[in-house]
């Protein structure tokens, strides 16, 4: 199968639905039979729906999770520990070429927290084999990291329910 040249994408903004949408693209690559790695920074939810389904049909989808099971608000020495740990096996992964398409899930929300190094998340991406397909996801997305994509969207909350107290539904937003 003849491999596309990679190109780096980045999901942004603060309306909900980045790693959805990353995860659209994964399905389809897996629809044309391209191997996917999802590397999941400041994540760590075995009881979300997309890991389960992932882990259940998708043979072709491989994911790490490098996260606590709660959200963080103020980062702790884990957080750091554990975000250094996801981004060596980010650059295994890509670096191994056994991936068509790598999606460096939440990344950009731990280089707002100063979690990762944004001088090394940049020689990771710049190095990358030219046929690997990097998505980045999450808000805060650095200028640095934005000048370097070849395509960012920005998604934007217009209206959303959780205004209202509506918590995340399972099956829905989990």
């Amino acid at each position: 199968m003849k491999k596309s040249l990679g190109m780096v994408e980045v999901l942004t903004g603060n309306g909900p639905g980045k790693t959805t949408a990353a995860l659209g693209h994964a399905l389809r690559s897996i629809g044309h039979g391209f191997k996917v790695g999802m590397v999941q920074f400041m994540k760590h939810d075995s009881r979300s729906g997309e890991i389960k389904a992932i882990r259940k049909y998708l043979p072709r989808f491989d994911v790490w999770q490098f996260g606590r099971k709660k959200f963080v608000r103020k980062p702790t020495k884990i957080d750091f520990k554990l975000a250094r740990k996801g981004l060596t096996k980010a650059q295994e992964i890509i670096q191994s070429e056994k991936y068509d398409l790598v999606i460096l899930d939440e990344i950009n929300v731990a280089l707002w927290f100063k979690l990762l190094d944004l001088t090394r998340v940049i020689e990771i991406i710049r190095s990358r084999p030219k046929n690997v397909e990097l998505i980045l996801t999450g808000r805060y997305a650095p200028k640095k990291i934005i000048d370097l994509a070849d395509s960012v969207s920005e998604i934007k909350e217009v209206k959303h329910y959780f205004r209202k107290g509506i918590r995340a539904r399972k099956g829905i937003e989990y």
